[in-house]
């Protein structure tokens, strides 16, 4: 079941990673190579084609102050431009293992770098492109390279060892790819719909600070207004009838009247109501809760047991129970049931429908965000991503409640809110 909530800013086209980001990281990867090449060779003696090799160091830190005076550092990269900068780190890296013993170097576990920034901060799409390009230098690197360089007649190891290291190299790219790819969207996902909660919480706010406003200009406004109405009166009273100012002091007389009416139906706004009156019935608070989303069609009654206390409007509560009763209207075929109870220390709203009930596939991930419910609901056709119920458990959750949702044994689906009355009652 889904709610209509606001949209979530995403990033655009423009991507997630700064080119400052990718030139400090290489300026990194430049020192290590420099620096790893002068200790082998000059420090250790190892022969090597150090010449050839710093070269290929050399066009890097070129690439790199190329690229800083083009563009300013703060530039966010698009995703294939990222991927692109990335994709060439690996192949620069890939020239200076061939050049010095290919897999056997044990430095080719760096290839597994950029890998892992890309499913990091990059699309899937791009990881994937990264991911196969890795995975065909390992292949080529452990078909041909240079000699590893070592003293005397050299280390010569084992093709089946070389062999067992390209797999498992391979296998990690694979794995780090897939299982960083996994939580980085998960936490995504988690983010854009923390912030739809949020946004979704301060609109309810909005709307209740709108409504006290209305009430106060509504009584602020009342005395002015009678006072102007008034003064119009005795003033069309007082005038001939074949004044010229008649007609207007009639306009001004049913302006008033007008301005007085709507003043009237602002004080008596459901919402300036419950600003004004303070804590409610917790009958009275489902009641308006779900007075935007109540469908003709659909018989509702709200059922109280027990000894239920009086709860404060608070818009955590007003926007998690109005989704929950929202969706419930939405997919009710004739009735919805919310059924109040007090029992010792614990509060209970079950809110049921008659409607299709939950998917039991998804019934144990109901709650998280953008999961499908199954059903489609009235008026919104299309999947149902679950944003509106993780909503809802997010706002609920922060007044101390606990829910937990599950398909009734007549049909139809059920949520079971609990609170503990100590917390419920802490905002009156």
């Amino acid at each position: 079941m889904e709610a209509v909530i606001p949209s979530v800013a995403r990033l655009g086209p423009r991507g997630r990673v700064r080119l400052r980001t990718l030139l400090m990281i290489r300026w990194i990867g430049i020192a290590g190579q420099a620096a790893a090449l002068v200790l082998v060779r000059i420090g250790l003696g190892y022969p090597l084609p150090f010449l050839l090799a710093v070269a290929v160091v050399g066009i890097s830190a070129a690439v790199n102050l190329w690229l800083s005076a083009r563009q300013p550092g703060a530039t966010l990269l698009s995703d294939r431009w990222a991927a692109v900068q990335l994709g060439y780190d690996m192949l620069q890296l890939a020239v200076l293992l061939y050049l010095t013993g290919g897999l056997a170097n044990p430095f080719a576990i760096l290839i597994l770098a950029p890998v892992t920034v890309s499913a990091t901060v990059l699309s899937r799409r791009s990881t994937i492109s990264l991911s196969l390009l890795a995975l065909g230098i390992v292949a080529v690197l452990a078909w041909r390279h240079m000699p590893l360089p070592w003293p005397g007649e050299g280390l010569r190891l084992e093709p089946v060892f070389v062999f067992a290291f390209a797999v498992a190299l391979g296998l990690s790219v694979i794995f780090i790819a897939a299982y960083v790819l996994s939580v980085v969207e998960e936490a995504r996902r988690l983010s854009d719909a923390l912030s739809a909660t949020q946004m979704a919480l301060d609109r309810e706010r909005q709307l209740s600070a709108v409504g006290g406003l209305a009430a106060a200009a509504a009584h602020e406004l009342g005395t002015p207004l009678g006072t102007i109405a008034l003064v119009a009166h005795e003033i069309a009273r007082d005038l001939p009838k074949e004044s010229p100012l008649a007609a207007d002091v009639e306009l001004l007389l049913s302006q008033s009247k007008r301005c007085r009416e709507i003043l009237s139906e602002l004080a008596a706004r459901p919402d300036a109501e419950r600003k004004t009156l303070g804590p409610l019935p917790m009958a009275a608070l489902i009641e308006a809760a779900a007075a935007p989303y109540r469908r003709k069609d659909v018989a509702f009654r709200v059922e109280t047991s027990g000894d239920l206390p009086a709860v404060a409007e608070r818009p955590e509560l007003s926007h998690g129970l109005g989704t929950l009763l929202q969706n419930a209207f939405e997919f009710a075929r004739k009735e919805v049931v919310v059924h109040l109870s007090a029992e010792g220390q614990e509060v209970t709203a079950a809110i049921a429908d008659d409607g299709p009930g939950f998917d039991p596939a998804l019934l144990e991930k109901l709650g998280e965000p953008y999961v499908s419910r199954g059903a489609p609901g009235r008026g919104r056709p299309g999947e149902h991503m679950g944003l509106g119920v993780f909503i809802a458990l997010t706002l609920l959750e922060r007044t101390g409640a606990v829910l937990r949702f599950g398909n009734r044994p007549e049909g139809g689906s059920e949520a079971v809110i609990v609170w503990r009355r100590t917390r419920l009652e802490e905002g009156t």
